[in-house]
């Protein structure tokens, strides 16, 4: 997909448009809207100037009913544009829905220096040819689907966002603001971007490559009932310390034995595999803002040695925590 890829330098606003349509997510146009909106150069201009287009113009109403202004397709993209982003939302999955909004877009998507989507916006740039040959994801729950539908896309289920060839795709609703908030790093740099996620109560981002699904959320998700509630609270404030089989037992009132039994039933893991998860959610945040070198942060958490953390991090997140501490720890 022919794109201009050279990044522009930032000393004025830069373009951002996002294209919505009747029932688009409120979300997934308004999270991203909010940090371009945010973003700010050194000078404390605003970086990026956001335009809601759509294939008609005037009043769009989204899926919660409010309605948003937008301006035409084809009068936006007119001028020099800096990104072009697709957002969610049911009609975004049918061909017979957008084929006139596709046909409007595939004049211009030459046009941007950067493309992508936001949830099932990525529906629309597959049926468009973009995706073709590219990793992609989207929601979680039509990434089957994707694939299915488009096969020579290369679909990435876990990924909370992806960049692949110059084409940025993510996951649903909320991931459209991580995607964004890297969208903004990528341009202005750590620094800026963090100061963002800070005024926006936001972490800088979650990596890209890691589930769409928490290990928490799983885990609330198999425990409905929240009979491990207290136990996984008392984890968190002892990871160093001893979370044997026999440890956690003893603090659940509970024979070992039954247990290890009952706490897979319930949480869908066992009891070992829980602590290896939480000890890696607190070294993960350790390593984003603590400066503590690799050795002692593996200790706090307690996995004794560093190496163990390191197979423990390939794991869960695919990259060591070298790799971690360098993509997302304070700069």
């Amino acid at each position: 997909m022919p794109m201009n890829s050279a990044k522009p330098t930032w000393k004025e606003r830069r373009k951002v448009v996002l294209v919505i349509f009747d029932r688009s997510k409120m979300l997934d146009v308004t999270g991203p809207l909010q940090v371009f909106n945010d973003a700010r150069l050194e000078d404390g201009n605003p970086a990026y100037e956001v335009i809601l287009a759509s294939e008609t113009g005037g009043p769009v109403t989204t899926d919660t009913g409010v309605t948003l202004d937008s301006e035409r397709i084809d009068d936006v993209m007119a001028g020099p544009i800096d990104t072009l982003l697709i957002t969610g939302g049911a009609p975004a999955q049918s061909t017979a829905a957008t084929a006139s909004l596709r046909s409007c877009l595939a004049k211009y998507l030459d046009h941007p220096r950067r493309i992508g989507s936001i949830c099932v916006g990525a529906f629309i740039l597959a049926e468009l040819g973009v995706l073709d040959g590219r990793e992609a994801t989207t929601h979680w729950e039509k990434c089957r689907n994707l694939q299915r539908d488009y096969p020579s896309v290369i679909v990435r289920p876990d990924s909370i966002f992806v960049l692949s060839d110059g084409i940025w795709t993510s996951a649903g609703v909320s991931a459209g603001i991580d995607m964004a908030l890297a969208m903004v790093e990528d341009d202005l740099g750590h620094v800026t971007a963090l100061a963002l996620a800070r005024r926006l109560v936001l972490f800088l981002k979650r990596p890209g490559g890691q589930s769409q699904f928490s290990v928490e959320l799983r885990r609330q998700m198999h425990d409905a009932r929240g009979r491990f509630d207290d136990l996984h609270t008392w984890m968190r404030a002892n990871i160093g310390s001893d979370l044997s089989v026999a440890a956690l037992a003893a603090e659940a009132r509970m024979s070992p034995r039954n247990f290890a039994r009952v706490y897979h039933r319930d949480t869908g893991e066992s009891p070992a595999r829980a602590v290896e998860q939480f000890r890696v959610e607190a070294a993960r945040r350790l390593l984003e803002a603590a400066s503590d070198s690799i050795q002692r942060i593996a200790h706090r958490v307690g996995f004794g040695d560093d190496e163990r953390m390191r197979r423990a991090f390939l794991t869960a997140y695919g990259v060591s925590p070298q790799d971690y501490r360098s993509r997302f720890g304070q700069a």
